[in-house]
């Protein structure tokens, strides 16, 4: 049985008080949320803190403000079922991320796992992902912590790319692109300070120093400006429908006026870097979603999608499914039949239907 290291457990109260526990207990300290991710990670020694700080008791990060037609805040502390179950988030500009959160994993796992953790979620990969005597019997790669008292785990290789110079771990939470598809921001706070800056800025293409957030920095909430006029979705391809991690995600807005026309756009796609990837949509912005408008911007869009061999799927096959996967997610957005298009995925990738909601 896999076992986490000792640690000591400190209980916050507000985001505050944790803030200022994380300056308190410096680099040894990790937050706690629903730990879905970090607790399986500690058993594996990826991390080890000394000190875990606990947020389920920060009541201030379990509000939710979502009046329709006003601009939405979340609490990092509210979970993915909260969400993933508010019809609120299933109808038009929201759809995304409603879509997103009731994807993540098992129920189980969405009652207990928070926004603000899929935010944070360490990005993913087939040679870290694995028990500590795994990855020591391979030679760690350089992802290992350092510095832990376990052992000297210094080791200068990706097993992906071993001639490479940088970690090529995968970003797979299903709530990034979704919330960078509605413009999201999010709060920071640290003892010392509080700033907002856009959701996208807050990752780095890098699989180890994935986090642009500060290690002594809380995400305390998540706000969503009015999103009038505008309609959202997100497509999730993973070999399990009811547990997996995504290998291409999808999420898709857009503000359309008369007669479809494209006014605003933002395309995102997930699962297929070490960060979320942004789109240009300008191709697509003051003309209708015709099958010649979805297919071009599908071509080019999906070839920033350069998956490697560190998650499931083979390499081909997945950068193919991107690309169905962007016609897909345009096309339901213009008001095809969402049930009628997964048949379509299915056929054009020979594989299980997307997540659909």
């Amino acid at each position: 049985m896999m076992r986490a290291s000792p640690f000591a457990y400190v209980v916050a109260r507000s985001a505050a008080e944790a803030a200022k526990a994380l300056a308190d207990h410096g680099p040894g300290a990790r937050l706690l949320a629903g730990g879905t991710d970090l607790v399986p990670n500690m058993k594996r020694r990826q991390q080890t803190p000394s000190v875990l700080i606990s947020l389920k008791r920060a009541a201030d990060l379990h509000t939710l403000d979502a009046t329709p037609g006003k601009a939405t805040k979340i609490g990092s502390g509210l979970t993915l079922a909260q969400l993933g179950g508010d019809p609120r988030f299933h109808v038009k500009a929201l759809a995304a991320l409603g879509r997103a959160a009731a994807s993540v994993a098992t129920p189980h796992i969405r009652n207990a796992g928070t926004i603000g953790g899929n935010l944070c979620l360490d990005t993913r990969c087939n040679y870290y992902d694995q028990n500590w005597e795994w990855r020591k019997a391979i030679d760690f790669c350089m992802k290992a912590p350092k510095g832990e008292a376990i052992v000297k785990q210094d080791g200068g290789v990706c097993w992906v790319v071993p001639g490479g110079d940088r970690c090529y771990a995968v970003s797979s939470a299903d709530g990034v692109p979704a919330l960078i598809a509605l413009n999201a921001q999010v709060t920071l706070v640290s003892a010392k300070a509080t700033r907002t800056i856009p959701l996208a800025e807050m990752y780095a293409d890098d699989g180890m120093d994935y986090l642009t957030k500060r290690p002594d920095e809380l995400l305390s909430s998540i706000e969503l400006p009015a999103l009038d006029g505008w309609i959202s979705t997100y497509w999730k391809l993973r070999r399990r429908g009811g547990f997996d991690f995504p290998v291409v995600g999808v999420a898709a807005a857009a503000r359309l006026g008369k007669g479809g026309v494209v006014e605003e756009a933002r395309v995102v796609l997930g699962a297929v870097a070490s960060r979320p990837i942004l789109c240009d949509s300008s191709m697509l912005i003051g003309k209708p979603l015709t099958d010649d408008a979805i297919a071009a911007f599908a071509h080019k869009a999906s070839q920033f999608a350069k998956p490697l061999d560190n998650t499931d799927f083979a390499l081909g096959w997945r950068k193919k499914a991107a690309k169905v996967y962007l016609e897909g997610a345009l096309k339901e957005l213009r008001g095809d039949d969402p049930k009628t298009l997964g048949v379509f995925a299915r056929r054009a990738t020979s594989t299980a239907l997307p997540v659909l909601g």
